[in-house]
């Protein structure tokens, strides 16, 4: 792969990569491939706040776990998406803007609500709004295959295909130690069918156009071992980037990244904590997923 100045110099000539800040995607890889980012928003009363303004994540969870009231969260306004596609396409660039799942969440409404604006502005850009129908680490795998087809000059329409073929090869599992906080925000979808027993299990869910469970253990060492097996077959399966997440479980997360290195051979594309607006509806645990990569050229496919 080319350096990360090439790489960010032929990014601003083609298509620009929007996506929001639940990708939770490492301020490295966002800043190497110049995806711009929208805020959804987060707080406890009218308190609300960007969520890129909750630095200190210890703080947030440690007041989610006491509280006995859940902070609520929202989806940016169509004039935040507005402020962030405007300069691009009125410079006549393209633009390819990648969301958490319209079933989680009205974040792509409001993407398209300030696409539609942009466009009767009449500027020279287009804008092509995506729905992942994932979230966190599966919304940043599609958003990093985005802009690894965009830097190699692909075409907005050729993006948004890159997308669409990546989200076919992409899975993502997470356990979580408890349904409570899916059940009490509302988040709970098809999940709600295991929620008679979440008191004696550690539900396996995956995102999708909801959250829904592929799997129960009874104790947090097979929840691990779980997440371990199901990396070993994402490699069996083919996959070319793997990721681990978390929220709150540090320790799980970099003894599940070890294991990830000594299956995969390689170090994951990225590993981060989720933050407070997703981490409000899952309270703590371990997210994994992978992908093949959609760019069939080797030079844009490894490691970022």
């Amino acid at each position: 792969m080319g350096s990360p100045g090439a790489a960010q110099k032929s990014s601003t000539l083609g298509v620009a990569i929007v996506t929001d800040s639940t990708s939770y995607l490492p301020a490295s890889l966002v800043d190497r491939w110049g995806i711009g980012q929208v805020d959804l928003y987060v707080g406890w009363g009218r308190a609300m706040r960007p969520e890129r303004e909750h630095e200190d994540l210890d703080a947030f969870y440690a007041r989610l776990h006491e509280s006995p009231q859940l902070p609520s969260t929202s989806q940016p306004s169509p004039g935040d998406f507005l402020a962030r596609f405007l300069p691009l396409v009125g410079a006549g660039r393209d633009v390819v803007s990648i969301h958490l799942a319209s079933g989680l969440s009205g974040t792509c409404e409001s993407a398209r609500a300030a696409a539609r604006l942009a466009a009767e502005q009449g500027h020279g850009g287009r804008v092509e709004v995506v729905d992942s129908q994932t979230g966190a680490g599966g919304l940043g795998l599609l958003v990093i295959a985005a802009a690894r087809a965009a830097v190699a000059g692909a075409s907005l329409d050729a993006v948004v295909q890159a997308v669409n073929d990546a989200r076919r090869t992409l899975d993502i599992w997470f356990c979580l130690d408890t349904l409570e906080y899916l059940r009490r925000g509302g988040r709970i979808g098809a999940a709600k069918a295991i929620l008679g027993t979440a008191l004696t299990v550690k539900p396996i869910l995956t995102f999708a156009s909801e959250i829904t469970p592929v799997g129960r253990v009874r104790t947090r060492r097979r929840a691990f071992e779980r997440m371990v097996e199901y990396l070993r077959e994402l490699k069996d399966r083919g996959a070319s980037d793997w990721i681990v997440q978390h929220a709150q479980e540090p320790e799980d997360a970099a003894r599940l990244v070890a294991e990830g290195v000594s299956i995969f051979g390689s170090e994951p594309l990225f590993s981060t904590q989720v933050g407070p607006v997703l981490g409000a509806h899952l309270g703590s645990g371990l997210l994994v997923g992978g992908m093949n990569c959609p760019i069939p050229d080797a030079g844009t496919c490894g490691p970022t």
